[in-house]
């Protein structure tokens, strides 16, 4: 019974660490309950789970389990997953998720630094404006230019130390 209880607790302070998470990327602009369906997958201890057992897990409805998934494949965080004799829908946190996100930032950080571009090249680079937009190019070109060889030094850092 004992070791029951200790389960539980440890059950219960996961999903506590999972919403607190939930929590704190709902406040830097993702949706709530996009949030919530994610970090439920990242902290299962399933391999993966259905919408039904994201909906009992989270005492949400099958049509936000539904939202928050169509938002959290395209972005590289979540995938489906085929489940050999079930018909249903089987959705996991994606291996290697984190440094795909982050490349997939690369393309926002090229379009920051060439909306700037062509601001420079409308009020030129000598006034007021143009000074603040070609600090902001200079920006996204350096942190587009350092992110690539950065995420590639961690994935070979990563794939060394996990085996």
């Amino acid at each position: 019974m004992f070791a029951t209880l200790g389960y539980m607790d440890t059950d219960e302070r996961l999903r506590e660490t999972a919403e607190k998470l939930a929590l704190i990327l709902a406040q830097g602009g993702m949706q709530k309950m996009t949030a919530r369906v994610m970090t439920c997958l990242l902290y299962s201890r399933q391999e993966a789970m259905t919408a039904a057992d994201l909906c009992e897990e989270l005492s949400i409805s099958s049509g936000t389990v539904s939202t928050a998934i169509k938002q959290l494949i395209p972005s590289g965080l979540v995938e489906r997953v085929p489940a050999p004799g079930s018909r249903r829908d089987h959705y996991r946190f994606r291996r290697g998720a984190w440094p795909a996100l982050m490349s997939q930032q690369n393309a926002l950080l090229a379009v920051m630094r060439d909306a700037a571009r062509e601001g420079i090249d409308v009020v030129g680079e000598d006034s007021l404006t143009g000074r603040r937009l070609h600090e902001m190019q200079d920006f996204y070109a350096y942190m587009l230019e350092e992110l690539v060889p950065l995420i590639d030094k961690w994935r070979e850092r990563y794939i060394a130390t996990s085996g």
